[in-house]
């Protein structure tokens, strides 16, 4: 009973230290979800949520749906983000740091 126990508490001390923000490849059926579960979930800044969602998730099953240039992001942000979840000055500044990180 009690290996059982010690087990327990490192399966549970290893999920919480997984429990970073670091989600990995989570993929989401839209990049609204995914926006939302950073911007809001995790009240990270509106920017960093869209270079985050374009970097790092699988949106419908696609990889970097945000383009390969500033321009082709925020025309599908204009397409796959709700006008009032983000200013354009933070759509585009999110763009350009997608793009920048993007490239390195």
């Amino acid at each position: 009973m009690r290996t059982s126990s010690i087990g327990a508490i490192i399966a549970l001390s290893l999920l919480a230290a997984c429990d970073d923000h670091d989600h990995g490849a989570e993929a989401f059926a839209t990049f609204q979800l995914c926006f939302d579960e950073h911007a809001t979930a995790e009240s990270l800044p509106h920017d960093q949520a869209i270079t985050i969602c374009c970097l790092e998730h699988p949106i419908g099953g696609v990889t970097q749906v945000c383009g390969t240039t500033a321009a082709a992001c925020e025309a599908y942000l204009g397409a796959n983000l709700a006008a009032t979840s983000a200013t354009p000055a933070e759509v585009t500044a999110g763009c350009a740091d997608y793009i920048t990180q993007r490239g390195q």
